[in-house]
């Protein structure tokens, strides 16, 4: 709160808990869904036969190359939490960004591995939910 001239005191920050709580949300769920994605790349990485391989899959790619994009993504989707935390815009945009990635790497890879992909796309919705519906006056963020 600040003092005018006149007396009267003005808010400079409006205390939004709803906004505060739910851009904490997104940054949990995020970490959660980065490092589920880390782990998912290093299984795919050190041991393919985890996975199930399925012939005549439109979108087949190496399951050892499928490891790269998940460990990429999950590496990257723990770093933009961290600014989640801070309640940072551009970790905002990222997020929303690497939860989009997340959601459609995901679906590429449904037949390799089709429960976690569709755990991971239900974490990556949620956290697009909970980054988009906060306004920018709602919350309390930093460049």
């Amino acid at each position: 709160m600040t003092a005018t001239h006149t007396g009267h005191v003005h808010p400079t920050k409006r205390s939004r808990p709803f906004a505060e709580g739910l851009t904490a949300f997104a940054a949990v769920m995020l970490m959660i869904a980065g490092v589920l994605d880390i782990c998912r790349g290093v299984m795919a990485i050190a041991e393919d036969d985890v996975f199930v391989t399925t012939r005549n899959y439109v979108f087949e790619f190496d399951l050892t190359g499928w490891g790269w994009v998940h460990l990429a993504l999950g590496a990257v989707a723990v770093l933009v939490s961290l600014g989640l935390f801070q309640a940072s815009l551009w970790a905002r945009v990222g997020g929303i960004a690497i939860a989009g990635l997340i959601i459609i790497a995901n679906f590429l890879s449904l037949p390799y591995y089709p429960v976690w992909s569709i755990v991971m796309i239900a974490f990556s919705a949620f956290i697009i939910w909970a980054l988009c519906v906060v306004k920018r006056d709602d919350s309390t963020e930093s460049l």
